[in-house]
């Protein structure tokens, strides 16, 4: 949902390549681009602070002002970060309309894992899938989705079907997608196994010595009658 007191300036600039970006970068702008919504794409610059402040704040939809111009109410489709400072490198933004539905991912928050009965048993909890597509009116794109997951049982699976859309919200991805199961602890061998596995493959390398040192003898028999033979 779009910010209703904030609005993200941006300075128009030309497609100028990855010198002119890196430029930027050092100035403490990051530089990036609009598109969609029948217009030609935009390229544009946009204060380095303002942008972290509006990305940690702000909805999928925000609103956006060109050199001072209009405001525009734009989609977060992109944002390429830095490797290992992970401050932003570039951000794309998708013109939206109000009135027309549009595509969008959101967060699924799977919420009282640790009550669970079968997490108190001992199992493991492990959640499948963590991102939902969606479609929606850009206005009634919710933040997340939650769901409460503290009545699962052990060995239990569960899947999108049990998830129930906002108003407006449509859910896109199959109902019989994976969301989180539980399943037993993965039993690590007692010591004595592991002494008794030890000797069995011990007594198995003597047996195996024993028996190449038989056969090596009944070869050197085999050879000494054949030279017997040859002598006489």
């Amino acid at each position: 949902m779009a910010s209703d007191d904030t609005t993200l300036p941006l300075s128009a600039r030309g497609p100028e390549g990855s010198r002119s970006a890196r430029r930027l970068r050092r100035q403490g702008l990051v530089p990036g681009v609009i598109y969609g919504g029948g217009d030609e794409p935009q390229h544009f610059a946009v204060d380095g602070r303002s942008l972290r402040s509006t990305l940690a704040h702000a909805h999928q939809i925000i609103e956006v002002t060109v050199d001072g111009g209009a405001n525009a109410n734009v989609q977060i489709k992109d944002v390429q970060r830095h490797p290992v400072r992970g401050e932003a490198m570039h951000v794309d933004l998708l013109r939206v309309r109000m009135d027309q539905a549009i595509q969008a991912t959101v967060v699924l928050e799977l919420n009282g894992a640790d009550e669970a009965p079968g997490v108190v048993e001992g199992g493991v909890f492990n959640q499948e899938l963590r991102e939902l597509t969606i479609e929606a009116l850009p206005g009634d794109i919710p933040d997340s989705i939650a769901y409460d997951v503290s009545g699962l049982e052990m060995n239990e699976t569960i899947t999108l079907e049990v998830l129930t859309a906002p108003d407006g919200v449509t859910l896109l991805d199959e109902v019989d997608t994976v969301i989180a199961t539980i399943t037993p602890p993965t039993v690590e061998p007692a010591a004595e196994d592991i002494e008794t596995e030890t000797e069995l493959v011990g007594d198995e390398a003597v047996d195996s010595d024993e028996a190449q040192a038989q056969a090596d003898g009944d070869t050197g028999e085999e050879a000494s009658h054949k030279a017997d033979s040859d002598d006489s």
